[in-house]
Formats: structure tokens, C-alpha cells, sequence
């Protein structure tokens, strides 16, 4: 009778095939994971694969089955964390209905507060202060999220203009300026929130409210005199 009641109440033999199945599934997520805790905490040079291993709960020697070197565990971590989030928002861009400055005060303006607080901001901290080291990483970041970031902000600043929303202006060859904010907001949290705190909601939202008074068609000294005289 125990027996059946072991029968009953234990795994069936398919079950315990599955599960080691499962778990391995997991374990790349599971190593990404554990690497950004690490990166996060001890940056890109202190950290260590053996580390890595360890926070993800699994033998040394592991994440190198995966990731031959560091720094393809840190493209992992970008692929991971980063990428997904840019590229669900350039998808915006080109699909939304809004206009062009309602999707800079809403979905964009959105987007940085969420990511300069979230811990996704790591990942920007590390490339600031150890990107010029490892050229390679800065060019994998630059190809997979800034370029077709800019490029995004640039059809967006287009399609305001061509609808009559905005002027042209500087801001189409230099968009980066509508995510400049969030690098500063990072570097104040990095270094000075101690002595000075930033509402960073607040902060990101003044600067989207500016730039769209700068470029909004109807706005400038030009525009104002000529509908006066």
C-alpha cells in the first residue's frame, strides 16, 4: 500500500524527465540575471564569471557553456534588459496614432522616468564609466539600441513637421538632445543625490515641456512678429 500512496504522490516518471529539461531552460536566464546583479555591484571589470555562478545558484564552470567571455555575458545582459524596452518603444513610434508631440509628453516621456529609475540605469552607468575601455561593448551598444533610437526620434521629429506640429528645427540632426536628461539624471543619482535630492519625474517632464516649446510650430520671436504685423 505505500507502495501505490508513493505512486500517487511523486513525480511520474515523465514529470522527473521534464523537469531537469526545464530547469537547464532556464539557466541562461537565470546567469543574465545573476550578471546584472554583479555588474551592478562591482562593475564590468570586477566582475567575475566564478561570481556570477555562484549568485545564480549554479556550478563555476557553467555560464562559460553559454557565454565564452564576460563580455558576451554583457551583451546577454543588454539583449536582456536593454534592448527589449527600446525596441518596444521605436515600435511605438511608428505604429502610434498620436500625434508627435503628444508621444513625446506621453508614451517617451514615460519611458525615460520608468528607466532612469529602474535598474535597467545600471547598464547606462556601467557604459559611462567603463565603456571607453571596451570599445566592443560601447559598439554593440551603439548598433543594437542608440542608432536605431536616434533614428526613431528622427522619423518622429519628421512626421510632427510634416503635419504642421513642429518647426524645423536643430533638433532633428541632434534628437539625442530629448534623451540627454536621463544620463544626467543617472550621473546625479551616482553622485550627488546624497547631498541634493532630483525629482526625476519632474525633471524629465520639464525638459520634454521645454523642448516642445522650442519647436512647436507658431512658437519662435519670427513666428509670433510676423503673425503681429
Amino acid at each position: 500500500m505505500s507502495n501505490t500512496t508513493s505512486q500517487r504522490t511523486g513525480p511520474s516518471g515523465d514529470a522527473k524527465r521534464r523537469l531537469p529539461k526545464r530547469r537547464k531552460d532556464e539557466r541562461p536566464d537565470e546567469i543574465v540575471e545573476a550578471a546584472l546583479q554583479e555588474f551592478s555591484e562591482k562593475g564590468f571589470a570586477g566582475a567575475r564569471l566564478e561570481d556570477v555562478a555562484s549568485r545564480a545558484g549554479v556550478s563555476k564552470g557553467l555560464p562559460y557553456l553559454y557565454f565564452k567571455t564576460k563580455e558576451e555575458l554583457f551583451k546577454a545582459v543588454l539583449k536582456t534588459f536593454i534592448k527589449p524596452g527600446f525596441d518596444a518603444l521605436i515600435a511605438q513610434v511608428d505604429k502610434t496614432e498620436l500625434s508627435a508631440a503628444d508621444f513625446l509628453r506621453g508614451p517617451f516621456l514615460r519611458f525615460l522616468q520608468d528607466f532612469a529609475k529602474s535598474r535597467r540605469a545600471t547598464v547606462l552607468r556601467l557604459m559611462v564609466a567603463e565603456g571607453h575601455k571596451h570599445p566592443e561593448l560601447t559598439r554593440f551598444h551603439m548598433e543594437n539600441v542608440v542608432e536605431p533610437g536616434i533614428a526613431a526620434l528622427q522619423r518622429l521629429i519628421d512626421r510632427g513637421v510634416e503635419r504642421g506640429e513642429f518647426r524645423p528645427t536643430k533638433l532633428r540632426d541632434y534628437p539625442q538632445l530629448l534623451i540627454a536628461p536621463v544620463l544626467m539624471s543617472v550621473i546625479w543619482r551616482l553622485l550627488f543625490e546624497r547631498h541634493r535630492h532630483l525629482d526625476i519625474d519632474e525633471f524629465l517632464q520639464t525638459h520634454i515641456d521645454l523642448m516642445l516649446q522650442a519647436i512647436t510650430a507658431g512658437t519662435s520671436a519670427e513666428e509670433k512678429g510676423e503673425r503681429t504685423s
